[in-house]
């Protein structure tokens, strides 16, 4: 895709992370902490993530020798190896006797596939996300419904009334026909056309709230962008699910597996039923803004159910109402419906909002709870960075989370 560099330099780091160490963090601390009884004899977990039987403090070094082999031996054979070589059979192994039904068929019959972005169009930049069975329909249609609104005024009633309001259409539509692309109904394309966010915005009332909540979907994710130098660019999102993922660790390759199939239902009339070779429905999805006047933008979050709409507040503050970038990451943010680690449905608020705008908000129909935290976790941990027509590069990192900007 137009990178110079060879496989097994960008592994470099990666590798020389996992056998020298990286430093325990306070989230990891608290987190191993908090999942430790229900993690403790997965196979593998202990062995990687605690020290000596215990939970590891703030600082302590975490090193993963297996891991390191293992991404030393992808630079050097290639990703071909992680799928259909000796990496993939000592996976299998491990798998089964873990007791996984997951086979050296299935790493084999895995292919990484090209897909062209969605994309809408809004006042003065197009906005580009991922296609199904990610959120990326949902993140786009916020923006393309808020748009439409014509909202002048930024930080204000008519601001987060509307972009709530929007989350809501687009959730709507997000939940009944976004999954795998092989089974949806519709074409994904087709929600953000201009005649159907014209219509769908009409749905908007500009005073009152769409009755709530609705089913939401959790999940645990980071996100990070870069743009070089010569305008190439990424925005780039991961998780494993949950905190650990499905918290099993492979001992030959020290690899840790995720847990995305818990997206799956297991009901044959649901909209994400099990079954061989479908992919699950999941909240991934890093955007990509170009601006008319020669900017290019990266952003996202992690967040789960989060995800679309704070990607809708940044967007909105930095792009519609021409806040500076960092201070439209740092912001007071909000929250509909359930993310990571939260069980209600609430429109939930970071401290910092004026109480008259959330009183508005209550008066307006909003299940408003005030969160007692200025920077909360459950908002996510959202990042941007932007290139100026003239080569400037802008970047802004989130004060809710471990995260940096740098430059090389």
């Amino acid at each position: 895709m137009g990178g110079k560099l060879p496989l097994s330099r960008l592994l470099e780091d990666g590798q020389r992370h996992a056998r020298d160490g990286v430093a325990v963090t306070r989230s990891q601390e608290q987190l191993t902490r908090q999942k430790l009884p229900e993690l403790a004899t997965v196979p593998g977990f202990a062995d990687t993530f605690l020290d000596q039987g215990q939970v590891p403090v703030e600082g302590a070094i975490l090193r993963q020798p297996q891991l390191a082999a293992t991404l030393e031996r992808i630079g050097r054979a290639g990703t071909e190896d992680f799928y259909r070589g000796e990496l993939a059979t000592a996976m299998a192994e491990d798998l089964a006797r873990a007791g996984s039904p997951l086979t050296r068929e299935d790493l084999a019959g895995y292919q990484a596939r090209t897909l062209p972005p969605l994309s809408v169009r809004l006042r003065g930049s197009t906005l580009y996300n991922q296609p199904p069975p990610t959120q990326g329909m949902a993140s786009l249609m916020i923006l393309g419904l808020f748009d439409r609104l014509g909202v002048t005024d930024g930080e204000s009633f008519d601001h987060l009334h509307g972009l709530v309001e929007a989350t809501k259409q687009a959730f709507l539509v997000r939940d009944q026909y976004c999954t795998d692309p092989a089974y949806m109904s519709e074409d994904p394309a087709r929600f953000l056309s201009e005649s159907d966010l014209a219509e769908r915005v009409q749905r908007i009332d500009r005073q009152s709230a769409l009755p709530w909540p609705h089913p939401a979907q959790p999940g645990d994710t980071i996100w990070m962008g870069c743009i070089d130098r010569e305008g190439r660019c990424a925005s780039f999102i991961q998780s494993i699910y949950w905190e650990f993922g499905a918290g099993i660790v492979l001992p030959a390759t020290g690899v840790l597996w995720q847990n995305r199939g818990i997206s799956f239902s297991l009901d044959d009339t649901a909209l994400h039923t099990l079954k061989p070779g479908r992919k699950p429905f999941h909240t991934l999805n890093p955007a990509m803004a170009r601006f008319d006047d020669g900017r290019t933008m990266v952003y996202g979050t992690m967040g789960g159910e989060g995800q679309p709409q704070t990607q809708a507040a940044v967007f909105s503050r930095y792009a519609l109402f021409d806040q500076p970038l960092q201070q439209a990451v740092t912001a007071p943010r909000w929250l509909l419906g359930r993310t990571w680690g939260e069980q209600s449905t609430s429109l939930k608020l970071e401290a910092r909002f004026d109480p008259a705008l959330v009183q508005q908000l209550r008066d307006a129909g909003h299940q408003v709870e005030v969160l007692d935290q200025d920077f909360s976790d459950t908002m996510g941990h959202a990042g941007a960075v932007v290139r100026h027509p003239n080569g400037l590069l802008e970047g802004a990192a989130d004060p809710r989370s471990d995260g940096i900007v740098a430059t090389l």
